[in-house]
């Protein structure tokens, strides 16, 4: 949690039902720090829109408070909330130039014809959109819209920006560029950003922290390193990047490490997390990247033949699968070398890990 002093937006106790029966978000507290670049990540119907949206004012909620600054913003509508929007459809006025759509939150505001103009002009070398401000939005392509867009959210010197997928209509390649200019706007103007994803590596390429949502609960909150090398359970080793999965049963416990017995595999030793007792189902979590090739005898813990049942050449490193432990779809990810390319289907191999890259978590 962050110092008190410098929270900046609070959700107390939130809850939000449409039906009266079936909670969307449950019982939601968060802190937000002042000038933090904070990521709502998590699957469709997780609750993370919904509770953008009740920050926004667009939504109310059933039960508990939302804080800005210290003061409740409850009754409060969503235009005098001082918050810049981002959208995935840009909601530009078409009929309007990018100059005219800048102005138009600025003459909401009654500010006079030169600090509009000046404003403009500001937000518009922010973005590097300076030359563009006479042509309509038709004129642009989909990247310079958006920019638009983020130009306009920020115009007017909001307290708060919120984002929602607003990088969803772009192809890969843009939406990279935008990740980055977003990022590099952020540290500029040190403006408190709340931004919804469903995209786990957009999160964690922006994001100072990252609140994972399933179900309607923040199942972890974190930086990303912290998110993705520690995940604290199931929901989110597998949400966060590639993720191999061992099922079995805890047979051993020996301060934060155990030794798990997996079907078709025999032993394992793991990090224990949230584990509670021997006798208890686990499930072992292992990024691919963290498993060896072919390790020299005695050099690691857990060591096991396998069989590479695919191969897929992705230019600066390998990715293959492998039958081992039991798993037909154990997968591997190996740096680009001589050895790794000239790897193929029916190969036998080994794999081996680490004690502290396989985590043993709660069976979700």
């Amino acid at each position: 949690m962050r110092d008190s002093d410098n929270t900046f937006v609070k959700f107390a106790d939130i809850q939000k039902t449409y039906d009266g029966e079936t909670l969307v978000v449950k019982n939601l507290n968060l802190d937000i720090a002042r000038g933090e670049f904070l990521t709502m990540l998590g699957p469709s119907g997780s609750g993370k829109t919904t509770t953008l949206m009740m920050l926004a004012g667009f939504e109310v909620p059933t039960q508990g408070n939302i804080l800005l600054e210290g003061r409740s913003i409850q009754n409060v509508p969503p235009h005098k909330r001082d918050i810049g929007m981002v959208f995935q459809n840009y909601a530009l006025f078409p009929h309007m130039t990018v100059e005219e759509n800048l102005a138009f939150p600025l003459k909401v505001r009654k500010l006079g014809r030169a600090e509009i103009e000046g404003r403009i002009k500001r937000a518009l070398d922010l973005v590097r959109l300076g030359a563009h401000g006479k042509r309509r939005p038709s004129q642009l392509s989909g990247g310079q819209q958006q920019r638009v867009a983020l130009a306009r959210a920020l115009v007017f010197d909001p307290r708060l920006v919120l984002m929602d997928e607003p990088l969803g209509a772009l192809d890969k390649q843009l939406r990279e560029q935008m990740q980055l200019e977003i990022r590099r706007i952020h540290e500029d103007l040190g403006v408190t950003v709340v931004y919804v994803t469903h995209d786990q590596s957009e999160a964690l390429t922006m994001s100072d922290r990252i609140a994972v949502f399933n179900d309607g609960v923040i199942q972890q909150i974190a930086a990303p390193v912290e998110l993705y090398e520690r995940p604290q359970n199931a929901f989110v080793a597998q949400f966060i990047g590639e993720n191999n999965r061992l099922l079995g049963k805890v047979i051993a416990m020996s301060g934060g490490s155990c030794k798990v017995d997996v079907p078709g595999a025999g032993n394992v030793q793991a990090l224990a997390i949230n584990i509670e007792a021997v006798g208890s189902s686990t499930v072992l979590s292992l990024r691919p990247e963290r498993v060896k090739l072919n390790p020299a005898p005695g050099s690691l813990p857990n060591v096991f033949s396998a069989n590479v049942a695919e191969v897929i050449y992705l230019g600066d490193h390998v990715r293959a699968r492998v039958c081992v432990c039991g798993q037909d779809d154990f997968v591997i990810k190996l740096p680009n070398s001589e050895s790794v390319v000239q790897l193929e289907p029916g190969a036998a191999i080994t794999v081996g890990w680490k004690v502290e890259d396989c985590r043993a978590l709660e069976v979700s």
